[in-house]
């Protein structure tokens, strides 16, 4: 497998599993913030989630994969910081603000981020016309969190926080996927560099959310929690491992662009699961997020 993957490198079979890879991304990702934003506490949540797939990325990264070679020990330092500073703005956003709002917005900031710095640090250049496509994309995202907040019921008080939160989040999201193609594309076996992340990764949260959880007057049942952590790690590996997959494979900017469909499930996601509304009107944006992909992806 490992062989095959380095093998298809900057070929078209690449360039289509890179394809299939950040789809698949955008769906999980969606669900992956859905989960963060339902019954429990999203810190918790997210602790629940570090721990599990820490605890399932051990083994694999201690005895099964090559360790790293010495020069990745600062880069996976750098992903470490980088990570955990995204996950703590993130969980501000969702505690402060309703999951169709706040979600666009870390997304929407991703994409023109993510395109400059792929140029800055791989010299990858859209062309104007996707170009055209990155901003048909984003004013769909940002169409998508604007409509949503006109007609929030409740919850706007926190809103205007949350908000501030999301856009310093979704600058994170574009740092953060540069760095992460930048470290996965240093590694000979890119599963050396996805288990060890995961491992290493999985270390912060779990410790912030055992004493946020202890210090609750009313604790939820640690059962429950562990359940929605133990999925949400399953849903982890497959989307950020199939991010990572991608950017080695293919365009970074590319993938990024394509991975932020997420908005799309993600509406669809908190219309199902969530109970909140979704009518023609954002159905309409949603189809101009996805227009934007597909300009992207053939202005190539």
């Amino acid at each position: 497998m490992t062989q095959w993957l380095v093998s298809i490198e900057g070929t078209q079979t690449g360039h289509d599993v890179a394809l299939a890879l950040a789809l698949i991304a955008a769906v999980l990702h969606a669900l992956f913030g859905a989960l963060q934003k339902g019954r429990h506490d999203p810190w918790l949540t997210r602790g629940a989630i570090d721990f599990c797939y820490g605890l399932i990325a051990a083994p694999v990264a201690l005895f099964l994969v090559p360790w790293p070679a010495p020069h990745l020990w600062p880069i996976f330092a750098g992903a470490f910081v980088i990570h955990t500073v995204y996950k703590f703005l993130q969980a501000k956003a969702y505690s402060r603000g309703a999951f169709t709002v706040v979600y666009p917005v870390v997304r929407g900031m991703g994409p023109f981020f993510t395109v400059i710095g792929a140029y800055l640090v791989f010299g990858e250049v859209f062309t104007p016309l996707q170009w055209v496509g990155v901003l048909v994309l984003m004013s769909g995202i940002f169409g998508l969190a604007a409509y949503n907040y006109r007609y929030l019921e409740g919850g706007r008080d926190t809103l205007s926080v949350a908000l501030a939160y999301a856009v310093v989040t979704g600058l994170f999201v574009a740092i953060y996927t540069t760095y992460d193609a930048y470290g996965i594309r240093a590694t000979p076996n890119p599963f050396t560099f996805i288990f060890w992340f995961f491992m290493i990764d999985g270390i912060v949260f779990p410790i912030i959310a055992a004493l946020r959880w202890r210090a609750m007057a009313d604790r939820p049942a640690p059962g429950p929690l562990m359940q929605r952590g133990l999925l949400g790690a399953i849903i982890a590996f497959a989307s950020f491992g199939s991010i990572m997959m991608a950017t080695r494979l293919d365009k970074v900017g590319e993938a990024a662009i394509l991975r932020e469909t997420s908005t799309v499930f993600a509406a669809v996601i908190g219309w199902a699961l969530l109970n909140e509304t979704v009518g023609p009107r954002r159905f309409a944006l949603m189809a101009l997020i996805a227009l934007g992909a597909v300009i992207v992806e053939l202005s190539g």
